[in-house]
């Protein structure tokens, strides 16, 4: 499957389990050594992956065997990236 495939089939549902995934991973585990790294969250495993960047996971990934589409977020914030500028 191409990865413009992949993305295709990305639902809101797919974020919301992986929002639910993180939310639990965070009650029972500590990562305030990973605070600033990125981490992706596999819907359907709930397998979660940390990392620099989202490359460095899909690296990882890639090693593994693994090519399935991720929900990223960078530990400490709610998001991954914010588009656009400072002000």
């Amino acid at each position: 499957m191409t990865s413009s495939a992949m993305a295709s089939e990305w639902t809101s549902a797919n974020s919301a389990r992986a929002q639910q995934i993180w939310d639990e991973y965070l009650r029972s585990h500590d990562v305030s050594q990973q605070q600033g790294q990125a981490v992706g969250i596999d819907p359907a495993t709930g397998q979660v992956w940390f990392g620099r960047t989202a490359l460095d996971i899909r690296k990882q990934m890639q090693a593994a065997g693994d090519a399935v589409p991720l929900f990223f977020l960078r530990v400490g914030q709610d998001h991954y990236l914010r588009k656009g500028g400072r002000r």
